[in-house]
């Protein structure tokens, strides 16, 4: 067994930390933790994860929950190009993390949910939702109006802790096409080869 170990399934946002390790090339394994089989809350789980929720990983002796900050410490951990390379590119990384979760994760997670008809969420919440998400991608169009990935040239961890909460929004059927330079940043960073096989396991997972 790989030394680090992910909690959680493909359907969870414990797919977030698959993609990371893909783009990092370590070893895992994912031990499948059902929410909605309330998996969570059997088998001592809790003392890994007193939330009783998913993502959690174990590292050896180290163990960490929320997922990104998960892919944060994973970034630092192994380096390479996805890891930030002064303290301001860091700083800016948990910025971009924090925002994520903050400014836009909550809506997209409605419109998510209602897309694939796990929540049957009111018309005028949805509704809600969309509205409330324009303003953090027009935060993002400025950002990317002079640089290509969120800390600069190079994709790192900033942009995939992102793309791994708006990256949602095309799955749900939302058009951001009025955000030309949001859009193209999300195409490419979904498209890269670890998240195109991190798909294809959250696909492989749907089926069943």
């Amino acid at each position: 067994m790989s030394e680090l170990i992910i909690y959680g399934t493909m359907l969870s946002r414990a797919a977030r930390i698959i993609w990371m390790a893909e783009e990092l090339g370590i070893d895992y394994s994912l031990e499948s933790v059902d929410v909605h089989k309330g998996e969570q809350r059997e088998g001592g789980y809790d003392a890994l994860n007193p939330n009783a929720k998913v993502p959690t990983i174990k590292d050896g002796d180290f163990i960490l929950w929320e997922s990104l900050a998960i892919n944060l410490y994973l970034a630092k951990k192994h380096g390479g190009p996805l890891a930030p390379k002064t303290a301001e590119d860091e700083a800016h990384a948990v910025q971009w993390s924090m925002w994520a979760l903050t400014e836009a994760e909550d809506n997209a997670v409605i419109l998510i949910q209602k897309a694939l008809s796990i929540v049957d969420h009111s018309e005028e919440k949805v509704s809600g939702a969309h509205e409330a998400l324009k303003k953090p991608l027009a935060v993002v169009e400025k950002v990317l109006s002079g640089q290509d990935y969120l800390l600069g040239s190079e994709f790192t961890v900033a942009d995939l802790n992102v793309a791994c909460v708006l990256g949602t929004l095309p799955r749900s059927n939302v058009d951001i096409s009025g955000y030309p330079k949001t859009e193209a940043w999300l195409k490419s960073c979904v498209e890269r080869p670890a998240s195109q096989r991190m798909g294809k396991m959250r696909a492989a997972a749907m089926k069943h």
